[in-house]
């Protein structure tokens, strides 16, 4: 296929699947709250070094690197801007089980996870608009569809604040309750979202097959840059290999299915962007788990094996 044919693409999603997309994913945010205490955002009050170096790294250096990275490889514009808006996303609910395979910090995970999934209400529409109006091709795309910043806080706010706020609040009301619904809840909505996207991958399998040549190569290099970015960020600033690992974890797992709505909540399915971010969600977890094996193989300093 002709790379420029893939901004011509849409792919086939009729209102009432979006909403099932929204709804999977507020479900999951749900049972991702359900773990969630207000001690986890406190701990980067008291420690805060490793959270707030991962922090960093995942709100100002990812995107900003990713502009960059759009310049050097210069893909289609839509396939540019899917990357700009994988980078703004907060990391993904697979990071934390991720990480305790690496051997890293769980602690610091899971406050990354929540704190992060809290400031995308704001970061993730400020990054995608601040740098993708940079770059002067994805620039195009968002005067196209008048995308209003304003318009992706309030849709974020709906699919992660409110069941952030709603899981976090019925888990403290009701600790019993939460307890004995918080695993059978997530595999719930861990696999009713795996039948949604495999649902969405049926109805676009022979755009799929047509465009995932095209994007596969951007992804590996996109997400090799996320990881290295976490990873050496926190050990050229000094964290502990438990901590630099969780950090590289939580750069390199992105919430690629909320970018995955947004692109079909503000972009209207645009081919380019929504194959990026699919494959993102897929590679994500294959490289993650790659990369957890890697560091199976290295031995942690002595003191940290935790």
């Amino acid at each position: 296929m002709d790379p420029a044919v893939v901004d011509q693409v849409r792919l086939n999603f009729n209102p009432q699947g979006l909403f099932i997309i929204n709804a999977a994913i507020g479900l999951m945010m749900f049972g991702v709250a359900l773990d969630l205490k207000v001690e986890d955002f406190k701990r980067i009050i008291v420690s805060p070094k490793a959270p707030g170096i991962g922090l960093g790294a995942q709100f100002i250096l990812l995107p900003a690197f990713t502009f960059l990275l759009t310049l050097i490889l210069r893909p289609q514009p839509s396939v540019a801007l899917g990357m700009i808006l994988v980078a703004a996303c907060p990391g993904g609910n697979l990071s934390n089980i991720i990480t305790y395979l690496a051997k890293g910090n769980c602690a610091v995970s899971i406050s990354m996870t929540a704190v992060s999934t809290a400031a995308a209400i704001v970061m993730t529409p400020l990054n995608l608009s601040l740098w993708g109006s940079l770059n002067p091709h994805t620039a195009d795309i968002l005067r196209q569809v008048s995308l209003s910043p304003m318009d992706v806080f309030t849709t974020i706010f709906i699919i992660l604040g409110i069941p952030l706020a709603a899981g976090m609040t019925v888990s403290r009301i009701f600790p019993n309750m939460a307890g004995k619904v918080r695993k059978p809840f997530k595999i719930f909505s861990l696999v009713f979202f795996i039948v949604i996207v495999l649902g969405a991958l049926a109805a676009n399998w022979r755009i799929f097959l047509q465009v995932i040549g095209l994007v596969m190569f951007v992804v590996l290099i996109h997400n090799a840059l996320a990881l290295n970015l976490g990873y050496w960020s926190g050990r050229l600033l000094g964290l502990e290999e438990r901590d630099a690992r969780a950090v590289c974890i939580e750069v390199g797992i992105q919430n690629s299915a909320l970018g995955l709505v947004l692109v079909f909540n503000f972009f209207g399915g645009l081919g380019g962007m929504a194959i990026l971010v699919a494959w993102w969600g897929i590679w994500h977890i294959i490289a993650g788990l790659i990369t957890a094996f890697i560091f199976t193989r290295i031995s942690l300093p002595a003191g940290q094996e935790g």
